[in-house]
Parts: C-alpha cells; sequence; structure tokens
C-alpha cells in the first residue's frame, strides 16, 4: 500500500513551475529596494524644495541638490537593475528638476 503526502504539505514554489524560492526572495527584496530609494529621492526633493533663500545660504543650497541627485542616480542604478531601462516616468512622477539631472552620476571630490 502506497501513502501519498497531503496537498497542504507541499511546497507551493517548485522548479518545475518556474518560480522558485530563491528568485520569490530576489524579486521581493528588489521591489523594497526600488521602493526606498524612492522615498529617498522624495525626501532629497522636498528638502530642496524646502530650501528658502532668505534662511539659507547657496552652500546649503549645492548640498540639496548634490544630495538629490545621489538619490536620484541610486533610484535609476536601481531601476536598470530591475529591467527598467526608461527613467521618463521617473522624471516625471517625482517632478525631478533639471538642475538635479543635470548632476546626477557626477562623482565629487
Amino acid at each position: 500500500m502506497s501513502v501519498r503526502p497531503p496537498q497542504s504539505f507541499r511546497q507551493s514554489f517548485s522548479a518545475e513551475g518556474g518560480v522558485n524560492v530563491l528568485e520569490y526572495e530576489l524579486m521581493s527584496e528588489r521591489a523594497s529596494s526600488l521602493g526606498r530609494n524612492g522615498l529617498k529621492v522624495e525626501s532629497a526633493l522636498s528638502a530642496l524644495k524646502a530650501w528658502n533663500p532668505d534662511r539659507h545660504t547657496a552652500e546649503q543650497r549645492e548640498t540639496l541638490v548634490n544630495d538629490a541627485s545621489d538619490a536620484v542616480w541610486a533610484l535609476f542604478v536601481q531601476r536598470e537593475i530591475c529591467g527598467l531601462r526608461n527613467n521618463k516616468d521617473i522624471v516625471q512622477r517625482y517632478g525631478i528638476p533639471g538642475e538635479v539631472l543635470a548632476r546626477v552620476g557626477v562623482v565629487r571630490k
């Protein structure tokens, strides 16, 4: 007499189905990383928009622009890792100013 285990004990992810546990975890981490980078971009851009020439110096603005461009660059790189090559929708969605885009990927000393 043969006994078959119940269906509830089977793994939901199988190698035959094309999605295994490792692939699922990698996709989950990529999505989470995209979300974290998006939040960093939002934060950096809101800090840049809050800059006021009456209360802040030009050096502080330079720092804010540099921080925003670094955050945008990290988001672009993460999107490219995930296979998303077109960044036009991100530029529109976040309202990234040209001043920030001009500095994306620039290495400062």
